[in-house]
């Protein structure tokens, strides 16, 4: 599993006859620090994660082991929203609730 900001969507009018339904997410992979690698990487979203959303996503032959990715031609899967993040004791990241009347 690795680390990955949901910097935009992917959208295509034509796939695979096995693909239909499916959303695409283009992922920015981070670091366990925190920094943006200026890699990214195209995943299916099996959790309905969004935009700017801290997402833990899986390659390979694991990417096929949800069950709306299951025998489909698929390297990557969204399958979790990052809610916290803890290095060595040290918080590094922490969801903010949409409905928090005291996020910035």
């Amino acid at each position: 599993m690795q680390l990955a900001r949901v910097v935009g969507t992917v959208a295509s009018e034509r796939k695979a006859a096995s693909m239909p339904g499916l959303t695409f997410l283009l992922l920015g992979r981070l670091t366990i620090e925190w920094h943006e690698t200026n890699r990214y990487v195209v995943a299916v979203d099996a959790v309905g994660a969004g935009v700017g959303e801290v997402v833990m996503y899986a390659t390979g032959s694991s990417a096929r082991q949800t069950e709306i990715t299951n025998n489909r031609p698929c390297d990557a899967v969204v399958m979790a929203i990052v809610d916290q993040w803890e290095v060595g004791g040290v918080e590094r990241f922490r969801k903010v609730p949409a409905d928090d009347p005291w996020a910035s």
